[in-house]
């Protein structure tokens, strides 16, 4: 039974096995100053541009230090664009001579977690992907007094980017949870699938972003629909716990991780290949694509919560969550609600993940896996069974990974971290976490 449900989350991924040869076009436009392609297993590629498009800074060099050691050394064209190849994983550090720069003008340092011992720019690389190495020239009679400020600004605007899709993800977890009980480790994995059907739809075939966007919901929805009828209701009806339950959900997200990794490989594949348009607003600097994003997650969360409670449906669903047995009793069919909070949850999840790969400029097989934890902590700390409580927590959880590590104790690294501390304290101090009511156990 689970491979038959496996089979159906990934069978449309079959068809990317035919698409490995568009790969380097899929990872959008490669500097001409090097020529450089990623390949899968091959070489990988470290890019940018000094200076922007309308005034680009030419004849600046770039140098690369790999991980043993050795350096690398570019010069900047016309167009200020550099690229370096890659042969293996690992951190790399990007700097510029500031000798080579124009008068007047010099490197503003990285951020914190970013700063190699230099000042250079710490970049994780990857073979067969294509990292953009964001160096950014200002002049050199810029105040730093505003700096400060300027990072908190961004990273709390980061951190509500990141909320609003954590929450996506995390409200239809958080109502899986509450109607049956059951804590579902492979919710992450339609995460993964909501991105990679994107990829599919839009950039493979061709598909109209909106079309393709909407085409990825209704499958997410009939994935979450097929495994509540096939399998999570026939093994609550055997009467199978909990624990055992939740080993299985485990299961089906080591098959599926495995099943992406086997259909399109361990690279890192992009929904859109061009480049996104950058806004800024005063210190805040984002892209067209991440603000599109924020505003359709505030929208749909704000649609799902109007159902929830204003709608026939949505206070039926609160029932079963609050007391199985009573809304049964009541008349409700409790079948059919959760099996209707299975296929929205995937749903909204299949959504987070186009969403997430637009914003991030990329989705591979591991990256439900990646926040996974974070979603857990986000229903956690909001309050088990709670879908409001899952927002409040998604928008807490997000805010400290993006915002821990400008605290100089706090390593860049160590940023997801920070989030689960937070959890831990918090939860010490009310174990219902924010939202949840306070129960009896014994």
């Amino acid at each position: 039974m689970t491979g038959l449900i496996l089979g159906l989350l990934v069978t449309p991924l079959v068809m990317l096995l035919g698409t490995t040869s568009a790969y380097a076009d899929d990872e959008g436009d490669t500097p001409a100053a090097a020529s450089c392609l990623p390949k899968p297993d091959e070489v990988g590629c470290i890019s940018g541009t000094l200076g922007s498009r309308a005034d680009p800074i030419a004849d600046a060099d770039v140098t690369l230090t790999k991980p043993d050691g050795t350096t690398e050394t570019q010069t900047t064209g016309d167009d200020g664009k550099f690229s370096f190849t890659i042969t293996e994983d690992g951190e790399y550090l990007v700097g510029v001579d500031p000798e080579t720069l124009p008068d007047g003008f010099e490197v503003r340092p990285p951020p914190a977690n970013l700063r190699g011992p230099d000042g250079e720019l710490k970049v994780q690389a990857t073979v067969g992907g294509l990292r953009a190495a964001n160096l950014e020239i200002r002049s050199a009679d810029y105040d730093p007094s505003t700096s400060n400020w300027e990072e908190i600004s961004q990273s709390g605007f980061n951190g509500l980017r990141l909320g609003l899709l954590l929450a996506l993800a995390s409200v239809g977890l958080s109502l899986i949870y509450g109607t049956t009980g059951l804590s579902n480790f492979a919710h992450a994995e339609q995460v993964t699938l909501g991105g990679m059907l994107a990829y599919l739809f839009v950039n493979q075939q061709g598909m109209p972003l909106l079309v393709g966007g909407l085409l990825v919901l209704v499958l997410c929805g009939f994935t979450g629909w097929f495994q509540d009828r096939v399998l999570w209701q026939p093994l609550r009806r055997r009467g199978l716990g909990l624990t055992q339950m939740m080993i299985v959900t485990i299961g089906l997200s080591l098959a599926i991780q495995y099943g992406y990794q086997f259909f399109v490989g361990s690279r890192t594949v992009r929904v859109i290949v061009d480049n996104p348009t950058v806004t800024s607003f005063g210190p805040i600097t984002t892209t067209n694509q991440s603000l599109a994003a924020m505003v359709i997650s505030a929208v749909v969360l704000a649609g799902v919560g109007f159902a929830l409670l204003r709608t026939r449906i949505g206070r039926a669903t609160r029932a079963v969550s609050d007391n199985p047995a009573l809304a049964q009793a009541s008349g409700i069919d409790t079948d059919k609600v959760i099996r209707l909070v299975w296929t929205v949850a995937m749903a909204l999840a299949g959504l987070s993940g186009i969403l997430y790969a637009l914003v991030t400029n990329g989705i591979k097989w591991d990256t439900g896996l990646q926040i996974l934890l974070l979603l857990f902590a986000a229903v956690t700390l909001g309050g088990l069974g709670t879908a409001f409580g899952a927002l409040v927590g998604s928008l807490v959880i997000g805010f400290v990974v993006e915002m821990s590590p400008l605290l100089p104790f706090v390593p860049g690294d160590f940023k997801y971290a920070a989030a689960l501390l937070i959890l831990i304290v918090v939860l010490l101090v009310r174990p219902q976490g924010l939202l949840g009511k306070a129960q009896r156990v014994g």
